[in-house]
């Protein structure tokens, strides 16, 4: 499959590189593959493709671009087996969730589709007679997507799909671990017809590829789906040419679960979207606080349910539970884990490498009691197969402890007191809250963390306006 494909630069495949990158299936921990390290060079050419495609592609009516995006939104439903299966191949989830994950990367170039018919301007009257004054708005210009790998098609689709609506070229510059994810991705948007240089690729390290594109003057806006401390870096870095940012970074999400919710209706939702792909989740449930007289009831069904899932390959049918990413993800979760033995923690379920499994990046569904809040597996995102489950006595408490992080991404409240839905989603500090459920990614719903885990929003109708300059025309006649 890499072979079809390479880096994109002005609306074809290149693959003419000396230096390869291998890729690696994380539940085998073999190769599978190798991608083309781009070179400074092949990413000034990127650039260059990406200037000369923007100079087309904003000058169209937002009517034959909004046409565009849906012809691509076609292609990309048509191959939404392939692409699923290197999902899989690539990160490790199973196969159902690789599929989830396409349609929702289809879901946002539907969307966005149609809000590039949809970027309004006003009329505002003048003071000056026979005056007014127009606002409208422009794209921004070049922007850069910059991706992770636990989500390597709709992370790239939240940033294309805007960026393309508003008249954008893009430069999309995927994970290491997921190239070929954005490679199928890409080439469905090449053949849909998008002309040359509106959208390149570039794979390989942090100087050829990060290092000219955030240098460039060229290059308008940068978002970036990632780390704390890696969005803390772009944003000094693009300081110098003012780049507009787009940051997704950490989360360290809480759940309170309130006394008056049916506890096994709570694990009927909490259980699987903690463990789905293995936990390497930025919106995740990380911590949970349950109302003390419900806890022991809590910890037992989400430990019994915890033990039962099945792991394994994600292609295989049966498989609920793929592997990490890496190694470093599991030498990572073990030492949260040993953090929280040292801290007095009770492992309920799990707490290591799953017995008999000697290929891979696999690590057992976890879960943890009766551990203190410096504990990492409450104090930090742990982005792994871990829940640590604690109990509150009072709601202030709760609300308190929800907001003892510098993360502020999502939280989640399980309650069937309407006025208490209420005081928890204005007591809590993050940019997304689940009321009894934990749907926050949709392509009209605005994305977003605030406090460490970002700025900006990916989704609904405000994602667009990260990719548009406002423009204010004082007319008088």
């Amino acid at each position: 499959m890499y072979e079809k494909f390479g880096l994109f630069i002005d609306g074809a495949w290149r693959r003419d590189n000396k230096e390869m990158l291998p890729v690696l299936d994380p539940a085998t921990g073999e190769q599978i593959g190798e991608v083309p390290s781009a070179s400074p060079a092949d990413t000034e050419a990127a650039i260059a493709a990406a200037d000369k495609g923007l100079k087309l592609w904003r000058a169209l009516p937002a009517w034959t671009r909004a046409d565009a995006l849906h012809k691509c939104a076609d292609v990309m439903a048509a191959r939404t087996e392939e692409a699923a299966r290197r999902i899989t191949l690539e990160a490790g989830k199973p196969l159902a969730q690789s599929r989830r994950e396409w349609q929702l990367s289809v879901d946002q170039f539907r969307w966005h589709a149609e809000e590039a018919r949809r970027i309004y301007g006003r009329i505002v009257e003048s003071r000056a007679p026979g005056g007014r004054l127009e606002i409208s708005h422009e794209p921004i210009g070049i922007a850069a997507a910059f991706t992770a790998w636990n989500f390597p098609a709709v992370l790239i689709a939240r940033k294309a799909a805007p960026a393309l609506a508003a008249g954008c070229s893009i430069i999309v510059r995927p994970s290491r671990e997921t190239p070929g994810v954005a490679m199928v991705l890409i080439d469905c948007l090449r053949e849909a017809g998008l002309p040359a240089g509106v959208v390149g690729l570039v794979t390989g390290p942090t100087a050829s590829t990060y290092g000219p594109i955030m240098a460039s003057n060229k290059v308008r806006k940068v978002s970036l789906t990632g780390s704390t401390a890696v969005g803390q870096q772009m944003i000094r870095d693009a300081a110098a040419t003012l780049k507009r940012c787009t940051m997704e970074l950490g989360g360290n999400a809480p759940v309170i679960v309130f006394d008056d919710f049916d506890i096994d209706a709570a694990l009927d939702i909490c259980v699987p979207v903690k463990f789905a792909n293995a936990g390497q989740v930025c919106v995740t449930g990380d911590r949970f606080y349950v109302a003390q007289d419900k806890y022991q009831k809590f910890v037992d069904g989400f430990a019994a349910r915890a033990k039962a899932l099945k792991l394994g390959h994600g292609l295989e049918d049966a498989t609920q539970m793929g592997p990490l990413i890496n190694q470093k993800r599991v030498d990572a979760i073990e030492t949260v884990i040993a953090n929280a033995k040292a801290k007095g923690g009770k492992i309920n379920a799990g707490g290591g490498r799953p017995s008999g499994q000697n290929k891979g990046f696999f690590f057992e569904p976890t879960v943890i009691s009766n551990i203190p809040d410096d504990a990492m597996a409450l104090a930090e995102e742990n982005f792994g197969p871990v829940a640590a489950i604690t109990p509150f006595k009072t709601v202030e408490e709760a609300y308190a402890r929800a907001n003892s992080t510098d993360m502020g991404l999502s939280a989640y409240v399980f309650t069937r007191d309407a006025k208490r839905m209420r005081e928890a989603s204005a007591a809590i500090e993050a940019g997304m809250v689940g009321i009894n459920s934990f749907a926050l990614a949709a392509a009209e719903a605005p994305f977003g963390g605030s406090k460490h885990s970002g700025m900006g929003r990916e989704g609904g109708t405000e994602a667009i306006h990260d990719y548009l300059n406002v423009k204010l025309t004082q007319v008088t006649v």
